[in-house]
């Protein structure tokens, strides 16, 4: 590898510090964007269980913010909970776009190092012609310097493309993603709202 390296000279390595932090962004993403850790599957029965039981309390705020992004959705909402029903939404929604801002972090880098990628390798590669044509001179060519543009111009275009593909597929795949995670949660929380907003209206009811 360090061959390899060698041979594309000093134009690889901001491809190859890009690449890092590419592998990086892939690998915080995939923890951080788990099913389980954004909308548990469990969370709503859960919350609505406590709800019926002993109402809305401030421990059981503290615990939602703390648990996971979809209980920061549903403390926004419970918060309101005395709140009209579009006052309650309202608020939901403003969680919301919070919490999917937070889902899309790092998101814009890895994009830029998909699209940047084969930037820096074309670079490579005309930095490599570069030393082609500074290898012609009157009394004739330099091999050694004719082969070393060479290998900068071909290994600095491969090392952009093979960190461009993955960082693309990778970003595209977390942006459906979170898409996913977002319209998730949403239903979760219109499932929570209406829930609440029942309870209050059949015990408002006065009976006859």
């Amino acid at each position: 590898m360090l061959s390899l390296i060698e041979a594309a000279g000093w134009p690889v390595w901001p491809i190859i510090f890009a690449s890092i932090i590419a592998v990086g962004i892939i690998g915080e993403r995939m923890w951080s964007l788990r099913q389980r850790v954004v909308v548990p599957r469990d969370l709503l029965p859960r919350v609505l269980n406590e709800y019926k039981r002993s109402g809305v309390t401030l421990d059981m705020i503290s615990k939602l913010q703390q648990h996971s992004p979809l209980g920061r959705i549903f403390a926004a909402g419970l918060q309101n909970e005395n709140s009209p029903r579009e006052i309650m939404k309202e608020s939901i929604e403003e969680a919301g776009r919070v919490v999917t801002h937070d889902l899309d972090r790092y998101l814009t880098t890895l994009g830029t190092i998909a699209a940047l990628s084969p930037l820096m390798g074309l670079f490579g590669t005309l930095v490599g012609m570069i030393e082609i044509f500074g290898s012609n001179s009157p009394a004739g060519s330099n091999p050694a310097q004719l082969a070393y543009g060479i290998s900068v111009a071909l290994y600095n275009a491969a090392f952009g493309i093979l960190v461009a593909i993955p960082s693309m597929i990778f970003y595209r795949h977390f942006r459906a993603k979170v898409d996913a995670l977002a319209i998730e949660m949403e239903l979760q929380a219109l499932k929570l709202v209406e829930t609440v907003q029942g309870e209050r209206r059949s015990t408002s009811v006065p009976s006859i």
